[in-house]
């Protein structure tokens, strides 16, 4: 018989009555019932229930040892009484009768219980990450990640992809984070950066010929965390096509999420096929570029009825209006709570008025509407009696925040939120540039690498705030996935995008020098996506932070606490870098502190020590 075990703890099943056994896992729980012990056994595979006579070795052995502690036990299979039959459990019609055991892996006392799986704060999870992960929903998170990148590979290769490799080690890129530098043994003052995204590399591929590429990579920014994005680093299912317009990326992605979720996504309906929004209609329709489908009401622009209006707040401002229908009924506390939840996300209240069957409105700002202004607002919204109206008014990117949180808020407590599917859709139409609002200045407002609609002419014939792009994300259910766009392979192009943006032609050429090179060496069209690997199990798994879908995340603070990174550097390792640490005045003040308290302690302790001499020293 092996070493350590004949069957894993989820292996056996009643087929196995009366077989001897061996088997290696984790001491999950126990209970003593009148001095027989019932342990669950567990390992990868699962969880397997053991009885243990009393009055045997094994039993004074496993009633003392720690939960956690990995064991080897030998034993027979046995049938459970008809009574004792777990049907929640795979291995719940049977039981192995211990014979023999032996420890394995001694456990010390736990920092927190693996089952059952009590509250215990992030920071603690994290610094007993290996912990955490043996905890049922963590270990089932990542397996359905290893599931789901295993799936991914397979449907990519069925549509003739190559999975193909590029570099980790590169040079730095406008991806819009900051860059991961890794500093240089061999050429002094000089840095690597850890790719942001393989975007050059992944077009260079096209370039050479290689036509469809994919690939799940790594990807490293130095930014801040949030709910769906961690800190650090972050795994994408990274798409690069030739010979390929917008629809044609569509196709195949389309076809890979659809699958995917359907596979994994528990019975969940995925919505297809994925309708195409532009960007300023998501703006205004759902306040957002990454609207929820889910929630089914939409934002009306109402500005032009306030405009020039008596009604101070909104005169000569953006209003946006969102009409819920049904509502006649809802008490004043629903209205006060929505008000609530919209001061949350920096609003300075909510108004709102009630359509009456008269087509009269009620409510705290119906006062300040004429019959004019009634009429035009119902039809607007497409009102009808028993609707509720809200109102956002501002500048256009703040009340679009605003009404666009409000929007799925109002629908998920209306009834008008749809549970249990999965709404994809993209946005496409972004612009190409952007006014940056602190200095003025033109910038791209996507990736730099895209093709803007119209080309070269509508490059040098149109203001740039005009300019289209063929850029597009994919959303999911309020998640963006993705950012992808039709690739920019014309020098001539790429030079004047650059140009409006502020890049005069040696610096284009400085920073973009190896893919400039390329494109005067037949350049095919191309283009492609790179949906968020980490994104995606979070929905798959209906987790609402994606550190639960990855095994070592970094903490908000971009921190690995398990492994103490990031970490000082002595000295020596330092010189041989060619780099000296520069801190800042906080720390160093801090530091000073730090050393002036450790000399004072010291000079009080030399004092004691001088006392306690004198007071030693013999009379004279």
């Amino acid at each position: 018989m092996h070493r350590y075990r004949s069957h894993t703890c989820g292996q056996l099943r009643a087929a196995d009555v009366d077989t001897d056994v061996r088997l290696s896992g984790w001491l999950h729980n126990r209970r003593n019932l009148g001095g027989i012990l019932f342990i669950d056994l567990r390992d990868h595979y699962g969880l397997v229930q053991l009885v243990v006579r009393p009055d045997t070795a094994a039993n004074e052995a496993l009633s003392s040892i720690s939960k956690e502690t990995v064991v080897r036990i030998d034993g027979r299979v046995i049938a459970r009484g008809a009574d004792n039959v777990n049907p929640e459990l795979p291995t719940g019609e049977i039981e192995v009768e211990v014979a023999d055991v032996e420890v394995l892996g001694a456990a010390d006392p736990l920092p927190f219980t693996v089952f059952p799986e009590d509250g215990v704060g992030e920071e603690r999870r994290l610094e007993y990450r290996f912990l955490d992960l043996r905890r049922e929903r963590m270990h089932r998170n990542i397996m359905l990640r290893s599931a789901v990148i295993s799936a991914i590979r397979q449907k990519m290769t069925a549509q003739g992809f190559n999975e193909l490799a590029t570099p980790i080690l590169s040079a730095t890129s406008p991806e819009g984070a900051r860059d991961f530098l890794v500093p240089s043994r061999l050429h002094a003052g000089k840095f690597y950066a850890l790719p942001q995204a393989p975007q050059q590399f992944k077009q260079l591929l096209m370039i050479a010929g290689f036509d469809r590429y994919f690939q799940i990579a790594p990807c490293f920014r130095d930014e801040d965390a949030r709910a769906d994005r961690s800190p650090g680093e972050f795994y994408q299912l990274d798409v690069e096509m030739s010979f390929v317009e917008q629809e044609d990326v569509f196709g195949v992605i389309e076809k890979v999420m659809t699958e995917l979720f359907e596979e994994f996504g528990g019975g969940r309906h995925v919505t297809s096929p994925f309708p195409r929004i532009p960007f300023r209609e998501a703006m205004l329709k759902y306040g957002s570029d990454k609207p929820d489908l889910r929630a089914q009401l939409e934002l009306r622009d109402v500005s032009h009825i306030f405009e020039g209006s008596g009604f101070k707040a909104f005169a000569d401002k953006h209003v946006r209006a969102l009409a819920v229908p049904d509502t006649a009924d809802q008490p004043r506390k629903f209205f006060d709570q929505l008000g609530e939840f919209a001061s949350l996300q920096g609003a300075k209240g909510l108004a709102w008025v009630r359509i009456g069957e008269d087509a009269k409105l009620t409510g705290p700002i119906a006062k300040f509407l004429n019959h004019e202004d009634v009429e035009k607002l119902i039809t607007e919204v497409q009102g009808k009696p028993g609707t509720s109206i809200f109102f956002g008014a501002g500048e256009f990117d703040e009340v679009s925040k605003i009404m666009g949180a409000v929007r799925v808020e109002a629908a998920k407590r209306t009834g008008h939120f749809e549970e249990g599917v999965f709404r994809f859709c993209w946005i496409v139409d972004f612009p190409m540039f952007e006014r940056n609002e602190d200095t003025g200045q033109i910038e791209f407002s996507h990736n730099p690498f895209s093709m803007p609609q119209g080309g070269l002419e509508a490059l040098e014939t149109k203001d740039p705030l005009d300019i289209l792009a063929w850029q597009y994300d994919i959303v999911c259910n309020g998640v963006e996935l993705s950012s992808g766009a039709i690739r920019n392979h014309e020098p001539d192009v790429m030079y004047k995008a650059f140009a409006l943006a502020g890049y005069d032609r040696d610096e284009v050429e400085r920073e973009f020098g190896g893919m400039l090179r390329a494109f005067h060496f037949g350049a095919p069209p191309h283009g492609g996506i790179a949906p968020g690997v980490d994104r995606i199990v979070m929905l798959l798994a209906d987790e609402p932070n994606i550190r639960e879908t990855i095994a070592f995340p970094l903490n908000g603070n971009a921190q690995d606490l398990l492994m103490g990174a990031p970490s000082e550097v002595d000295e020596a390792r330092l010189r041989e870098l060619h780099l000296s640490v520069r801190k800042p005045p906080q720390v160093k003040k801090a530091e000073t502190s730090e050393k002036a308290e450790t000399s004072e302690k010291a000079e009080k302790a030399d004092k004691a020590e001088k006392t306690a001499a004198e007071a030693e020293k013999p009379a004279e």
